[in-house]
């Protein structure tokens, strides 16, 4: 098989290239089936022969499809294996307890109220977010949803359109997704810390949104992790990276793959969800200790277990003192006793007003 310019198939960018071919053969392809998608090489390879591609474009294309099969065809439960995003929240209760509670309604020990806990589906999730988290599914959704053109909102129109995420499910409280970040600033407020960090606590679940956008719920939340490199043994169900592509892929599986060591995590690339997707939304916004809050809150192999110590720089290290701080806001601040919103709204429209542009682009 040989490359030819002439080739209609092969016009355009490399990315586009392969998405030209590979994006109908994803769509015949239940993305579920993915690690045993080699059946279809042979009918692939003819193909493709047919259109003097070579073999290193045609490997290129099978991975391309099998990573990226059209999300339309995934089952329901395969989009959304649990019952809500707060089981995973719940399921992260359960791994990190604190004995100090934030909430002044509850301790930490009683947050934990099913009658049976949803073991199963909490692993359905992650073999589902470690099975399709690599690292060429990651710079697809970074260049599908980077580019800011979902939609166009006023802050509080996105705090409303949060809310359509209707959670029937959670035992901790009624509230709605508002509510919930609200209660996060509050704790914050209470605490006296700056009003910036405040605003971290009113947005850090915007990116959530992401769900509204058709995005199944492992690639919205779960504990993030580095692609690009070897997973972590301390990452939550580490034994679900086997069927990762990237698990077996020279260039992604060493401990530093394409990354130098101490390289600094602005150049790393995170499994994707809504901790990247709201800090590229604030990032021109917010001071920069608010920001890695923003963007490293589900990073839980690092703040927690220290996992990818070799890949991040000194000025990581001290900016994620700022992690630290906020993630017992992150975990511990949910309580049923609604916010009054009526005697908080005047702050916090000043508090926006101070921090975010009239508009924001999702």
């Amino acid at each position: 098989m040989k490359d030819s310019s002439e080739n209609p198939f092969l016009s355009g960018r490399p990315q586009k290239r392969l998405q030209r071919i590979a994006r109908p053969l994803s769509a015949s392809w239940r993305i579920g089936a993915r690690p045993n998608c080699t059946q279809n090489i042979s009918v692939l390879a003819n193909l493709l022969k047919k259109m003097y591609i070579s073999s290193t474009i045609f490997y290129e294309i099978l991975i391309f499809a099998c990573m990226n099969a059209s999300t339309e065809n995934l089952a329901a439960k395969e989009i959304n294996p649990l019952k809500s995003l707060d089981v995973w929240e719940d399921d992260v209760l359960e791994r990190y307890p604190d004995p100090a509670s934030i909430a002044t309604d509850k301790s930490t020990e009683a947050y934990r109220n099913y009658d049976t806990p949803e073991r199963d589906t909490v692993r359905e999730f992650y073999r589902l977010n470690h099975t399709y988290q690599g690292y060429d599914f990651v710079l697809d959704k970074k260049a599908n949803y980077l580019k800011f053109d979902k939609k166009e909102m006023p802050v509080w129109g996105a705090f409303q359109f949060l809310n359509q995420l209707v959670d029937d499910s959670d035992p901790d409280t009624d509230l709605d997704q508002f509510q919930h970040l609200l209660q996060t600033s509050e704790a914050i407020r209470r605490d006296g810390h700056p009003d910036w960090m405040v605003a971290v606590g009113l947005l850090h679940d915007l990116g959530k949104v992401l769900c509204l956008f058709g995005e199944p719920q492992w690639a919205v939340v779960g504990d993030t992790f580095p692609v690009g490199c070897a997973f972590s043994d301390k990452i939550v169900f580490p034994e679900f990276f086997k069927n990762n592509p990237d698990f077996n892929d020279a260039r992604y599986n060493t401990k530093y793959g394409i990354y130098k060591p101490n390289c600094g995590l602005d150049k790393v690339h995170l499994s994707w969800g809504h901790d990247e997707y709201i800090y590229q939304i604030a990032k021109d916004y917010l001071p920069e200790a608010g920001l890695y809050m923003l963007r490293y809150h589900s990073f839980y192999a690092q703040h927690r277990e220290h996992a990818y110590d070799h890949l991040l720089n000194e000025h990581d290290h001290e900016m994620f003192k700022w992690v630290d701080l906020f993630n017992p806001y992150d975990l511990y601040s949910k309580n049923p006793t609604p916010p009054n919103w009526a005697e908080l709204k005047p702050y916090y429209e000043t508090l926006v007003a101070k921090y975010l542009p009239a508009k924001l682009k999702f």
